[in-house]
């Protein structure tokens, strides 16, 4: 059982969201446990409206906040966003600059509707690298939300899963050579212990916005079995309806993990 089970206070309630999920034909208890995002098209939604790239991060911040609310009133258990990769510290320092500013802000002013839904913060990715105000306040946002019970939200900042990956190696080397592991106890299920993501499912949804069709990087040990779901939609516009078509879609997919349905032949 995870974390939201314990306190989803929505449950019993018909939100709009609940509402609208039913209305859409999706079944509230066959839903994914695991939804990880790749928020795709914030600049490229400023450019087109001629307004700075900045301003495209700035809405993207606005569909992230519905999307959370969305998956807290649904009672999704963890929701992982990919908002900085180790690949962005190449963009022009202007907005690497704002990014971190924003990051902060956001954090700092949605702090009270975390406490107020119950979401405990977690974060993928080195934040020891970032600078030192907005590392503070991240630290601030995991200690505030700590004793959360209701969904995680893991925000990916200064991630790379090819970093992550090469970490965990290290790890289990240096736990390997102190001989608190032996070698033949390493598979799969020892490796994910010492990813970010340790203790939490693997994503069972990932949706990508702005019509790209590539990881980028993002949960690449994690997403081994993921259901994917790519739109055209800008991240700054993607709802809370786009969510639940995401949502309707994974639970039209026959998930086999590589085996054969029961009575099946295949050539």
């Amino acid at each position: 059982m995870g974390p939201a089970s314990a306190s989803r206070p929505f449950s019993n309630t018909l939100n709009p969201q609940t509402r609208l999920a039913l209305e859409r034909g999706i079944d509230l208890k066959n839903l994914p446990h695991h939804i990880a995002l790749i928020m795709d098209g914030n600049g490229r939604w400023a450019q087109e409206r001629g307004l700075p790239r900045v301003a495209g991060h700035k809405a993207g911040v606005d569909a992230l906040r519905e999307t959370i609310t969305t998956c807290v009133r649904l009672g999704i258990e963890y929701l992982s966003a990919y908002a900085f990769s180790t690949e962005n510290w190449g963009r022009p320092q202007e907005e690497v600059d704002y990014l971190m500013h924003l990051f902060a802000k956001t954090l700092i002013a949605e702090l009270p509707l975390f406490k107020q839904e119950n979401v405990r913060i977690a974060f993928l990715g080195d934040i020891e690298a970032l600078p030192q105000k907005t590392r503070d306040i991240f630290h601030k946002g995991l200690s505030e939300t700590s004793s959360h019970t209701g969904m995680v939200l893991a925000l990916a900042v200064n991630y790379g899963a090819r970093a992550e990956i090469a970490r965990a190696a290290r790890l289990i080397a240096q736990a390997t050579a102190d001989k608190k592991i032996r070698t033949d106890e390493i598979d799969a299920h020892l490796f994910s212990h010492y990813l970010y993501t340790a203790g939490m499912p693997d994503p069972e949804l990932l949706i990508r916005t702005s019509g790209e069709m590539r990881l980028s990087n993002f949960l690449l040990f994690q997403l081994a079995y993921a259901e994917l779901f790519l739109c055209d939609t800008y991240w700054p516009d993607f709802s809370c309806e786009t969510l639940l078509d995401a949502i309707f879609s994974f639970q039209g997919r026959h998930r086999r993990f590589g085996k054969i349905e029961e009575g099946v032949h295949e050539c």
